[in-house]
Order: structure tokens, then C-alpha cells, then sequence
């Protein structure tokens, strides 16, 4: 892939006013944690509740990400982003009002903030799959990283402001200053007027569409290899977040103030973690940045675990928020760029589950190791982690960028049929024949191992490949689709990139013209029982 600076993508005004809204949209964000974490502090003394207000905010995540992903693929992604983000507006301003009368409890702030991520849930794989929809493919590298920089930009100053609004105005200033900070976002996006594929189809029922989300992936050995390495990154990275509060009070010693420098430093490599994205990718293999970031996250979690001064810990904290962003952009931008359009927000919420699960296992279990090791001794063992799994790499590395048109490929015309059908006719049985000599048996069953692939990662079932006994040369594929609807979908999810199998193909077939094509409808006769009467001819 070609070199493009890292700040291209603000050449666009589309994503310029965008990633603007959305500086303004996390600043808030933060404020509102704070917030929220300093009231129920207030609220009751259980540690089990205060810590509960950050899990209701990333549980929605993880339950609902795949029903959003959903979501993004079949509706207007514009529309579900105003829809998100006109609910967490609503949702806000009932927090301050709660707040300045004084009338949440617990509950009813963990309720509060619950609903805040349940619209954050259904944002996240809208606005991410968006970013196709706004720039160049060539341009989705840099503006995923740029997304990065601007939340962790805000991450650097967030929580200070939000500390001291808190403290000049109680949490309900923090939480009015959250309601005002979606405004610019959802201005931004009543603005913005992109242009879809229209789609002739009726919509693909939801649960099918999960199906086709979660069979496109599995089908898909690059994808599943970047999700798995985001999962162990995630596993063993996130103790650093996990354990930098009792890091900053039990080891070093600090108050508050030292917790603040030490994010404000993670946050700060985060941002230059993201500006030298595109120089790398532009000179090193994905593989090769991976293990390089995974080795530096490696080595600033065991210097984490031996520092006893401030200043050496903010030093490794760089280390690691260059690493944090470098390499978790490098996945989602994996993902994106190895996925066709029509199933890109699927893709991505089976991404975010996989990274948050293994974010919020290891949340849990290196806070159990440092209860029972110390928090020094869990960083380092997170770290000796991260450090020995860079040797995964070597089974499972990661996929380069490639240039793969993932575009359709338009080459299918809706066949003229003499049986009339309606959409949900079915099920239809595809029957392929080919004319194969002898000679390239070995070649024709190996470029068939990728139209199987291809065939089920695009909707088919029931997939097959018979040879005929009377006539070895004449070789069937079949396989069935449940309506003929499902059929004309199957075929348009073909992309540019997968005419290569079937050039192979057809350059193996040696009948007269193209392979004979049969499309089918099942239809089960229905034996009548013995005991059932016949009923008489009318008499003519």
C-alpha cells in the first residue's frame, strides 16, 4: 500500500468536521466518567458499586456489539449514528437533571450510565465502518489512527478538566458539560450527506444477518487471525490501565496528582504512537510492528513493575501507550481493509468483542494475581506474557495490507425465470457441471478448496462436489441457499477479488462454452396414507 501522509485524511471536510465533533464528543465523555465516578464515591462507600460504574459503561459493549454491527450493515449508518448519539443527548440531560435535584441513588446513576453505553454500543460500529463511507481506501490507515490520537488526545486532559469541574461545580456541571458536548457531533452529522449502494433486495432479517456476519468471519482465516491476536494482546496490555491506580498509590506512593500524570503520559504516547503510524506501515511488515510494539508494551510493563520513582514510570508509560495504539489500530485497520463493505460493521463488532473480552479476562485476572502476587509482581507477569507471546507470530501472523478490490464484482445478471417466485420461494438448489480431463484432477480439486470457501463465507450451504462413475470427466458442484432472495444476495456478495478462483476454474474446463449452470426449487412429494382415500374423477 502506498505511503499517505498521516494527516491526509484531514484533507476531507467531511472527516475534518467529524473528527473535530468527535474531539468535543470524547472530551465529554471523559468528563462524564469522572463524574460519575466522584458521585458514587458520595453515594455509598462499596467499592464493588464504585467500581461498577466503569463496567456499566463498557458491559453494553460487549453485550450488544454484535446487534449493532448488525445494525450497521442494514440500515442507513448516518441515520443510526444520529439515533445514537440523539439518545445519549436525551439520556445526559435526565442525568443532570437527577443530579442537580438530587435525587440518584446508586442504581439509578449505574442505570444512568448503563444506558449512556448502550448508546455508546450502538455508535461504535456505525461510526467505525463510516470511515470507509468518508475516505479513500488508500486514506482508512491514517484516519483510523487519527481517530486514536483524538480520543487519547482527550484522554490527556480529560480527566483533569473533569476533576476540575467537579470540584467547582459538583458532578452535575460535569454531567450538563457531557449533554453539550454531543451537540457539535450531531450538527456535524445532519451535514454530512453520504451516498450508499442502493439496494434492490428486501432487508435481511436480523438474525440472519448475525448468521452471515459470524459465517463470513469464520470463513475467513485472515480476520480470525487478527482477532485472536487482538484478543492475547488486549489479555495482557490492559493491565496497565487495570492496575495504574493502585500503581500510583501503593508502589509509588502519589495521590490523585500522580494518577493524573501517569495517564496524562499514557494518553501522550498514545498521540505519538498514532503520528508515526503511517511512516511505519509505509516501511515494515504488519507482523514485524506488532512484535516490535509488543516487546516495547513488554518492556514497559516489567520497568512499571520495578519502578519506585515517578519519573521512570511515566517514561515506560510512553513506551506503552505508543505501543497500545500503534498496535490495536493496526488491527481494527486490518480488519476494515480485509472486509467487503456489505459486512464490514459485522466484522468489526466481532473485532471489538474479541479485543473488550480479552481486555475485561484479563482486567479480572491480573487484578486477582496482584490481590494475591502484589501489583509489581502482576505487571511483570503481564509483561513476561506479552513478551513471550510475540512468538505466536510464527503460527499466527498477521496479514499485510493488501490491494484486494473488494468491491462487487457486477458481473451476475438476475437470470429471466419461466416459474414464477416470490422472494421467500425456496429452497434453491445451484447445480454447476464442468467438463475436467484427467491430467488436471489435482489442480481442479485444489482451486475448488477456495470456491468452497468462498461459496459459504457468501451465504451457501449444504456445499458439494460430485463426480460422475459412468463419465469421470464430468464433475458437479452443488450447494443450496433457503429462498431464491438468498440466491441473488449470495451472488452480489461476489467481489472483484474472488474472479481470480473463478478464472482458475474456467481455465481448467474443457467442455463446450461455459459451465452449465442449473438453478433449482426443492419440492417434497407427500406420500398419501394407506388408510386415505382417493378421490373419484369427475366424470367428464
Amino acid at each position: 500500500m502506498e505511503h499517505r501522509s498521516t494527516y491526509a485524511p484531514f484533507r476531507n471536510p467531511t472527516f475534518r468536521n467529524l473528527w473535530s465533533a468527535t474531539l468535543a464528543s470524547n472530551l465529554g465523555g471523559l468528563i462524564q466518567t469522572v463524574g460519575a465516578g466522584w458521585l458514587m464515591t458520595s453515594l455509598t462507600s462499596q467499592q464493588s458499586l464504585v467500581a461498577l460504574v466503569q463496567a456499566s459503561n463498557t458491559l453494553p459493549i460487549m453485550v450488544f456489539s454484535l446487534i449493532a454491527g448488525a445494525l450497521a450493515d442494514s440500515f442507513n449508518r448516518r441515520r443510526i449514528l444520529l439515533v445514537a448519539q440523539v439518545f445519549m443527548l436525551a439520556i445526559s440531560v435526565l442525568l443532570t437533571v437527577f443530579a442537580w435535584q438530587g435525587w440518584l441513588t446508586p442504581w439509578t446513576l449505574l442505570a444512568f450510565t448503563f444506558l449512556i453505553g448502550c448508546g455508546t454500543a450502538l455508535y461504535n460500529p456505525s461510526w467505525q465502518a463510516s470511515m470507509g463511507d468518508i475516505v479513500a481506501r488508500a486514506d482508512l490507515p491514517n484516519a483510523v489512527s487519527l481517530n486514536s490520537m483524538g480520543f487519547n488526545l482527550m484522554r490527556s486532559v480529560g480527566p483533569a478538566i473533569g476533576g476540575f469541574i467537579v470540584a467547582a461545580g459538583g458532578a452535575a456541571m460535569a454531567f450538563a458539560a457531557n449533554a453539550i458536548s454531543y451537540v457539535p457531533l450531531i450538527l456535524a452529522l445532519f451535514a454530512w450527506r453520504p451516498v450508499y449502494p442502493e439496494d434492490t433486495l428486501p432487508r435481511e432479517p436480523l438474525h440472519r444477518a448475525l448468521g452471515a456476519g459470524l459465517r463470513y468471519v469464520a470463513m475467513s482465516p485472515a480476520l480470525l487471525r487478527v482477532m485472536l491476536r487482538g484478543a492475547l494482546f488486549g489479555f495482557a496490555a490492559c493491565a496497565v490501565l487495570a492496575l495504574m491506580p493502585t500503581l500510583a498509590r501503593d508502589i509509588l506512593k502519589g495521590t490523585a496528582v500522580t494518577y493524573g500524570v501517569m495517564l496524562g503520559a499514557f494518553g501522550f504516547g498514545a498521540i505519538v504512537g498514532a503520528s508515526l503510524n503511517g511512516h511505519l506501515r509505509a516501511r515494515l511488515k504488519n507482523e514485524s510492528i506488532v512484535q516490535a510494539a509488543s516487546l516495547a508494551f513488554a518492556l514497559g510493563l516489567v520497568t512499571l513493575g520495578l519502578s519506585k520513582v515517578l519519573i521512570l514510570s511515566v517514561v515506560a508509560l510512553l513506551a506503552c501507550g505508543v505501543a497500545w495504539v500503534m498496535t490495536l489500530s493496526l488491527f481494527n485497520v486490518s480488519v476494515q481493509l480485509a472486509t467487503p463493505r456489505w459486512v464490514v460493521g459485522r466484522a468489526l463488532s466481532f473485532y471489538q468483542m474479541a479485543t473488550f473480552g480479552g481486555m475485561a479476562t484479563g482486567s479480572w485476572i491480573w487484578g486477582m494475581l496482584a490481590d494475591q502476587w502484589g501489583t509489581d509482581r502482576a505487571l511483570i507477569a503481564a509483561g513476561t506474557m506479552l513478551g513471550l507471546g510475540v512468538l505466536i507470530g510464527r503460527w499466527l501472523p498477521m496479514p499485510d495490507f493488501s490491494d484486494l478490490d473488494l468491491d462487487p464484482s457486477g458481473r451476475f445478471t438476475e437470470p429471466a425465470l419461466r416459474l414464477e417466485l416470490r422472494d421467500r420461494s425456496g429452497p434453491i438448489l445451484i447445480m454447476i457441471d464442468y467438463c475436467i480431463a484427467q491430467e488436471d484432477v489435482g489442480a481442479f480439486l485444489s482451486v475448488m478448496q477456495d470456491r468452497r470457501r468462498i461459496r459459504i463465507r457468501d451465504g451457501a450451504r449444504q456445499w458439494s462436489l460430485l463426480r460422475d462413475l459412468e463419465n469421470p470427466e464430468q464433475w458437479i458442484e452443488s450447494y443450496h441457499v433457503p429462498t431464491w432472495v438468498d440466491y441473488i444476495r449470495h451472488q452480489q456478495r461476489r467481489t472483484k477479488a474472488d474472479l481470480e478462483v473463478t478464472e482458475r476454474i474456467l481455465a481448467l474446463h474443457r467442455g463446450p462454452g461455459l459451465p452449465l449452470v442449473h438453478r433449482m426449487i426443492e419440492r417434497q412429494t407427500v406420500p398419501l396414507r394407506d388408510d386415505m382415500p382417493l378421490k373419484p374423477l369427475p366424470e367428464v
